[in-house]
């Protein structure tokens, strides 16, 4: 078996095998690469940047006018919307500044199409008779009440974080 120990002939062939050091590979290998990196820079980026630009530009323009608009209708609908808010808060207030049992009123004659001024005007047997139906349904609502309360104590807490959500 032939052994050569001499450093540089290993290492030159070592060298050679790499084909990083090849020179032909080297030399074709900074053509193409310079090649392609030229064709890249002169036709794609110019182009690329140009429509990138430009979507850039559309975009900037939506925005100015969406917010343009946005503007607009909000100052004129200030004025009808600060009204509408406190209409509905006004609303509300009065709604839950009411009584259970008037609230179960107001219900009960809005399901019959009936307006107080028309139970005002209707004989004392049929105020008595819309007066009763009143009591009965909020009993029967106190009575759902504390029957999910008293049911199942578990279902009852797990209806309340539900109803917190």
């Amino acid at each position: 078996m032939l052994v050569n120990n001499n450093p540089q002939a290993v290492s030159t062939i070592e060298k050679l095998k790499r084909t990083d050091m090849d020179p032909a590979n080297a030399a074709a290998s900074t053509l193409y690469s310079g090649a392609v990196q030229a064709a890249q820079q002169t036709v794609t980026v110019p182009v690329v940047q140009k429509n990138l630009d430009a979507a850039t530009d559309r975009i900037d323009e939506a925005f100015a006018k969406t917010r343009v608009q946005l503007q607009t209708s909000a100052s004129t609908s200030d004025v009808s919307s600060t009204s509408a808010t406190s209409g509905a808060r006004s609303e509300f207030t009065d709604y839950m500044s009411k009584t259970p049992a008037e609230r179960i009123r107001e219900q009960l004659l809005k399901e019959q199409g009936l307006t107080e001024a028309d139970v005002q005007n209707m004989s004392q047997e049929k105020q008595d008779a819309i007066t009763k139906q009143v009591a009965d349904r909020l009993k029967q609502q106190q009575e759902q009440q504390v029957a999910a309360k008293t049911a199942d104590p578990q279902a009852q807490t797990v209806k309340e974080t539900l109803a917190a959500l």
